[in-house]
């Protein structure tokens, strides 16, 4: 189970995820988000639908893409939340081109 270390001083944004809003902590990673609230598969593979989430957490596995404002296989390990971010998880195989 993923726990957020305790934190004295927090400022927390809202983002949506599958259209639906998820209160995140400013600065934190998307992955990091996800994960404190609840999500643990964040994408599916295009060959045979496993689901797949987080690993490695720094940007090494690619297990964790998901969709950043419309743009697709983005590492969530590696991008932080804003204010008003959409996440999309990704299921299957994500279409060539815009």
């Amino acid at each position: 189970m993923f726990r957020r270390l305790p934190d004295a001083a927090v400022t927390l944004v809202t983002i949506a995820v599958d259209g639906l809003a998820v209160s995140a902590r400013a600065g934190e990673t998307v992955a990091a988000a996800l994960l404190a609230a609840g999500f643990g598969a964040f994408r599916t593979t295009p060959a045979s639908g496993s689901s797949r989430g987080p690993y490695c957490m720094m940007g090494v596995c690619f297990d964790c893409l998901v969709a950043v404002d419309g743009v697709g296989s983005r590492q969530a390990c590696l991008v932080q939340v804003r204010e008003g971010m959409r996440i999309e998880t990704q299921r299957g195989r994500r279409p060539v081109g815009p």
